[in-house]
């Protein structure tokens, strides 16, 4: 059994509205009260976001990392606070389990600015396929589980302004918020790849050879 969404059956579903709350983190002192919240925490998703870069060969560092608990997301701005020893260790904290999608490359851009050892992460790229979903993306994978759609028409926006819009704090929010929602979901035993819409059929050809 495969399950798999088209990019059409995406852009016909609902938008998904983001139901917590967010925090903003551009201070030592916001860091170590989200950071003292988190660590009371046994799952949180992850995500993080980077300045696009135009031009080939100059990629930039990890602008901001989302860590969403529960209905609250905290976000991190890396680019104006750094990666702290703080938040390194909360990255390297094995007793905290992560979720994130597309982890490999997170941590890649991570590893530019400091160098870290990550602990305690799934990624859901992986975690998907035991439930026979093949698409990787993010959004694709909230559609296939949720019915709606996640907007990523703030992906490419500027992530080093001064100042976050606030379509940028709830794109943020929703992708972190998102992987946790997916993960619990899926471990929580109600969802039934059998019964999913969006099984592919295989081909007459597919079944010959």
């Amino acid at each position: 059994m495969r399950i798999s969404i088209t990019k059409e059956q995406v852009a016909k579903l609902p938008r998904v509205e983001y139901p917590g709350k967010y925090f903003v983190i551009e201070n030592a002192t916001d860091e170590d009260k989200a950071l003292s919240e988190l660590r009371g925490c046994k799952l949180v998703g992850f995500d993080t976001e980077t300045k696009p870069s135009f031009k080939k060969g100059q990629p930039n560092n990890v602008s901001l990392i989302q860590i969403a608990s529960g209905d609250i997301c905290y976000l991190f701005r890396i680019n104006k606070i750094g990666l702290s020893d703080k938040l390194k260790k909360f990255i390297e904290d094995s007793q905290i389990q992560k979720i994130g999608l597309s982890l490999k490359d997170d941590f890649f851009v991570l590893n530019r600015s400091v160098k870290f050892t990550p602990a305690g992460f799934i990624d859901l790229q992986s975690f998907v396929k035991e439930y026979n979903i093949e698409d990787a993306s993010l959004q694709k994978i909230y559609a296939i589980l949720f019915g709606k759609k996640i907007s990523k028409n703030q992906r490419l926006s500027n992530w080093e302004a001064e100042a976050l819009t606030e379509r940028q704090k709830i794109y943020a929010s929703i992708d972190a918020w998102a992987c946790l929602e997916i993960y619990n979901f899926l471990i929580s035993g109600n969802f039934l790849p059998s019964q999913s819409p969006y099984i592919i059929e295989e081909s007459s050809q597919e079944q010959e050879s």
